[in-house]
């Protein structure tokens, strides 16, 4: 079973950037594709992006041109660049590996 952590949220003003980690523990994740997902207050979760094991990425309407997927298989550690962040961008980020596991969540909150 694989475990997974995201960190690397906070609060950032519109127009900034984070950086989120998704760190992997108890085997590899660089088989499997691995995605991110969000839940904003009173909506459904949402496809942000994923990653396939040979590195091609896919993203959700409103975060192209804005986020960027990453992995870094020698950590073991899945990766999402936030850039342009905007007010409707703020949300719980969670990493997962998709119909496996879930991280429990980092919050990110952009102030407009």
């Amino acid at each position: 079973q694989v475990q997974l952590v995201e960190s690397g949220g906070g609060l950032v003003q519109a127009g900034g950037s984070l950086r989120l980690s998704c760190a992997a523990s108890g085997r590899s994740i660089s088989s499997y594709v691995m995605a991110w997902h969000r839940q904003a207050p009173g909506k459904e979760r949402e496809f942000v992006a994923h990653i396939t094991r040979s590195g091609a990425t896919g993203y959700g309407d409103s975060v192209k041109g804005r986020f960027t997927i990453s992995r870094d298989n020698a950590k073991n550690t899945v990766y999402l660049q936030m850039n342009s962040l905007k007010s409707e961008d703020t949300a719980i980020y969670y990493c997962s590996q998709p119909g496996v596991s879930w991280g429990q969540g980092t919050q990110v909150t952009v102030s407009s």
